[in-house]
Parts: C-alpha cells; sequence; structure tokens
C-alpha cells in the first residue's frame, strides 16, 4: 500500500494553485496524483467559497461572493484500472477540521431565500470538539465532521446528458448554474465544465453528513480511472442545511480506494450509496434524546393543500422552528442559522391525503445558557 499527498497553501485561492485542484465536473481535468487500489490518499482541502468567508469577511462580502469560484475541490485522483460499469468503493478514513467556521446566509440563496433577503455571517471557533461562536453566544455544536463535496467527474456522454437536463430546468425557470467560463478552474473547461452546486449521479454536492469517517461510500464509474475529488468540508450540519451553508471549513480527508470491477453495471447501480458498521456520531447527536420539534403541513399559508407536497411541508416546519427559536429571544437570522447547522428534518407522513406532514427536530444539548 502507498500513501499519496495533496497539499495547498491555505492561504492561496484555487486559481492561485490550479496544480491543487479544480471547480468544475469535467472529464478532461487531468489527474493531481494517480494510485493503486488499496493506496490511500490524504488530500487537504478548501473551504466552499474559496476563502471568501474568512475571519475578516464583513456582511458586504456576503451580500455578493463570488460564486463562480465555489466550490473548490481537491483532486482529481486517478484510480488505475477504474473504467465505465465499475464500482469504486471510498473508504472514508479520517477527516481533520480546521480552527475556524462559518455559516453564511446569502441573499437568493438557501431554501427560505425569499423570506430572508439580507446578509448574515456567524464566525464559528473550531476547538476540542465544539464549534461555538460570539454570534450564537449560548450555542455549541457537536463536531461531526464530513465532506459535503464529494465524488468521481462523469464521463463525456454523461456531460452532455447532464448539461442539457439542467438547461431545460434552467429554461423552466429552476435554480441552475449553468457552464461558465468566469473563475472555472482549470480554464480550459469552464465553457462546459459542470457547476459544482448540485448533487448527480456520480455524487458531487451531496451534503451527506453521515458521510464522515467510519464510513464507505460507493459511487459508480462513469470514465476511466474514475477521477476522484473532494472539499467543500463541513465541520457539522442539520438535516435541512437550511440556509445553503453548514458550518464551513477547510480540512485534511485521508481516504483509501477499492475497485468493484463491473459491479455498477452488472447490478444497474446509477446512484451513490454508503454504509458504516457503528454510529456515524454518538447516540446523543445522531438522535437526540432532550428536543423540541415543529411540524408542518403540505398546505399554503392561505389554506391551499399542495398534495404530496413535501418540500411545501418541510418549509412549514422550519418555519415553525423559526418562530419558536424567536420565542425563546433569537433574532429570525440566528434562528435560520441554527436551524441549518442543527435541526433535522424526518418525514412523519407521505401516504394520508391531502397533506404530507414533516417534523423538525431541535436538539437541546446544542443549548449552553
Amino acid at each position: 500500500m502507498a500513501v499519496h499527498e495533496i497539499r495547498i497553501d491555505p492561504a492561496l485561492p484555487l486559481r492561485d494553485e490550479p496544480g491543487t485542484g479544480h471547480n468544475r465536473w469535467h472529464p478532461d481535468i487531468p489527474p493531481v496524483v494517480h494510485c493503486a487500489p488499496g493506496d490511500e490518499v490524504v488530500m487537504e482541502t478548501r473551504d466552499a467559497f474559496d476563502g471568501q468567508m474568512g475571519p475578516d469577511a464583513t456582511l458586504k462580502t456576503v451580500e455578493a461572493p463570488d460564486l463562480d469560484v465555489v466550490h473548490p475541490l481537491t483532486g482529481p485522483v486517478h484510480v488505475e484500472g477504474a473504467q465505465p460499469g465499475d464500482l469504486l468503493e471510498i473508504e472514508l478514513l479520517e477527516i481533520v477540521p480546521d480552527t475556524y467556521g462559518y455559516t453564511v446566509q446569502v441573499p437568493g440563496f438557501g431554501f427560505l431565500r425569499d423570506v430572508f433577503p439580507d446578509p448574515f455571517i456567524v464566525r464559528w471557533h473550531l476547538a476540542d470538539g465544539w464549534a461555538t461562536s460570539d454570534d450564537l453566544p449560548g450555542v455549541r455544536i457537536p463536531a461531526a465532521p464530513f465532506m459535503g463535496t464529494i465524488g468521481l467527474s462523469p464521463g463525456h456522454a454523461s456531460l452532455s446528458r447532464i448539461t442539457a437536463r439542467e438547461q431545460a430546468a434552467l429554461e423552466r425557470g429552476g435554480f441552475v448554474l449553468p457552464p461558465s467560463p468566469d473563475g472555472a478552474v482549470p480554464t480550459a473547461v469552464g465553457p462546459t465544465g459542470l457547476r459544482t452546486i448540485p448533487p448527480r449521479e456520480q455524487a458531487g454536492n451531496v451534503d451527506i453528513k453521515q458521510l464522515g469517517a467510519g464510513t464507505r461510500l460507493y459511487i459508480p464509474v462513469d470514465t476511466p480511472g474514475a477521477l476522484f475529488s473532494a472539499g467543500d468540508a463541513h465541520f457539522a450540519q442539520g438535516d435541512s442545511e437550511a440556509c445553503g451553508t453548514a458550518i464551513e471549513m477547510r480540512a485534511t480527508l485521508r481516504v483509501r480506494f477499492a475497485l468493484h470491477p463491473g459491479e455498477a453495471a452488472a447490478k444497474g447501480i446509477r446512484s451513490p450509496r454508503f454504509t458504516r458498521s457503528d454510529y456515524w456520531v454518538a447516540p446523543a447527536y445522531a438522535a437526540p434524546r432532550r428536543f423540541y420539534a415543529t411540524t408542518g403541513m403540505s398546505v399554503s399559508r392561505d389554506g391551499e393543500v399542495a398534495a404530496e407536497d413535501a418540500t411545501l411541508a418541510a418549509r412549514n416546519a422550519l418555519l415553525e422552528m423559526i418562530s419558536h427559536l424567536g420565542e425563546r429571544g433569537w433574532s429570525a437570522q440566528q434562528a435560520y442559522a441554527i436551524c441549518s447547522v442543527a435541526v433535522d428534518l424526518k418525514v412523519s407522513q407521505l401516504v394520508d391525503v391531502p397533506s404530507f406532514l414533516v417534523s423538525a427536530f431541535l436538539p437541546e444539548d446544542i443549548f449552553t445558557g
């Protein structure tokens, strides 16, 4: 077994160290390292906004960030022998957090972007397994680090298919960032490279908080070498990541690869899967024993039923939780941030006519006062 390393200068944005990574998905991006199945790779990663939201960031920065540079990913890693139709197993061995993190509410972004049009930032101090902040006094969030964006490159055929379906979504009025050369690294793939915002068949910006150390992630290979990359690390996140950011940070990731030849094709595996053999965090935080929960139905505020609309039910559950936190003394923006990093959403009812029911769970143990 060999160990390979990709190190970065954390003081530099990706554009100043283009040999360490990329911020578009494209099969023509050259790999940074080559490894064999069974090898380990250590990867230092940048934060989601590529350094824009550092400790000195102002609300002016949050109000108008450069979205062309998100998410800077470290890689790609070429896995020898990997071919389309194979299944790549990524064993997540270790995720080491940085000491600084942030949660931001960017105008026009996030689940409740119409309700929260103003910029907001929470600066977190990360130490001893906890995140604390002067911007949210009385709150501490336990560490549960994971990579928000982790995945493989699509192949050329998938690149064309995905580009077409996302352009169609954009034309229907969806929230889509189409290919753009602005801010692209490497610049050569800017006009056609996929943006990193949505998750796709080869994973990407999945924001699955259970993808911490100890989890094995399985992704169908779509291009020779698989071309694995990762970034956008989170110290902790609620199920909702409601405002569009969790506790964002830099991190160091250590992974090991195994290859299952032909398994994705043979079994018809078309999207990521993952597994683990023990608790992903201490049970008290995975399923808090002390909590306060609000609920939301798929019924609009003016009383119109939107049958089987889980999005509306989740929205109403979160709005009720924000209202509850307001009763406890938090501003609406502080409450929105708390929801994004600590509140879990569970579908409580899917089948009863006429509406879905979603519950939002707030763990009481995050409060210190």
